[in-house]
């Protein structure tokens, strides 16, 4: 063996006989404390990523909505939620998030006012809803965003907001707000797009903004993380609504057609299809899925 080599073995024997006890516990220690760092880090799934994680498709891309052509567009990401804002109608085209059965039971108060985006071009005013008879209709829910106070106070520009019947506001549309809380804990996340049906004939204006008032609002859900992914859709109308949700379901081949958007292309078209051909209400809430 070389001289290099002896001096080698001479400083490895050295380094072991000065380790004591002590300095191996410690040792040890430190090595299950990364251990444990790694697999915690290994195991943390970003709420942005949940849907990529667990399915293989990012939750940005199933949330993604194709319009027509001449639909006016103004796309803007805030905490917790995406709004494609249409200036001309000073109201949101859709809203799309995804809701974690983590984030459907967060503990924030709901405790933000709801303001103008100064940034976005046409948005409405507070004047435009003051003394106007409809109520400011979250299209992404406040309830749904108790996990973040920034995504609480973000919910509340008027981008995510449309003049809405007050009853059915506080009735049918909040009934449906809370199922979707139910089934995101019972699906582990869902993915939910809302807005108002903006190609119908609107008669009715509000505010000096002349902001229309909506006849019909749509909601639709996709259960990405089942086997196979489901989903089910809703058609309300801006009115007085008694119906059950039962009565309210449609397909999203229907909404599709209502509106000429078209939701889900990241999905194969086998899926896809599948998916939207579906609008069993039942079948949708039974609660062991």
């Amino acid at each position: 063996m070389t001289a290099k080599g002896n001096t080698y073995r001479r400083r490895r024997a050295a380094r072991k006989r000065k380790l004591s006890p002590k300095a191996a516990l410690l040792g040890i220690a430190v090595i299950m404390l990364c251990y444990g760092v790694a697999c915690a880090l290994d195991s943390y799934i970003p709420r942005r990523k949940a849907t990529e994680a667990l399915t293989g498709y990012d939750a940005a891309a199933l949330s993604l909505v194709t319009l027509p052509a001449e639909t006016p567009q103004i796309m803007k990401d805030y905490e917790g939620f995406t709004v494609s804002f249409n200036p001309e109608c000073h109201q949101p085209n859709y809203v799309a998030w995804e809701l974690t059965a983590t984030e459907a039971d967060g503990e924030l108060p709901r405790s933000s006012k709801f303001k103008a985006d100064r940034q976005m071009p046409g948005c409405a005013t507070l004047d435009d809803y003051r003394n106007s008879g409809f109520d400011r209709g979250h299209m992404a829910p406040a309830a749904d965003m108790k996990w973040s106070e920034q995504a609480m106070a973000d919910c509340h520009y008027l981008t995510n907001i449309c003049p809405q019947d007050r009853k059915l506001n506080g009735g049918r549309w909040a009934t449906l707000e809370g199922r979707c809380r139910e089934w995101a804990r019972r699906d582990s996340a869902i993915i939910i797009i809302a807005g108002p049906v903006l190609n119908d004939i609107m008669t009715r204006t509000i505010g000096p903004s002349e902001v229309p008032v909506p006849e019909r609002f749509f909601k639709i859900i996709l259960s990405p993380y089942v086997n196979p992914p489901r989903a089910i859709a809703f058609i309300m109308p801006n009115s007085p609504e008694v119906d059950p949700l039962e009565k309210l379901t449609v397909s999203v081949d229907q909404v599709e057609q209502i509106t000429g958007f078209d939701f889900f292309s990241a999905l194969p078209d086998s899926i896809e299809d599948a998916v939207e051909r579906q609008y069993n209400f039942r079948d949708f809430d039974r609660k062991n899925k």
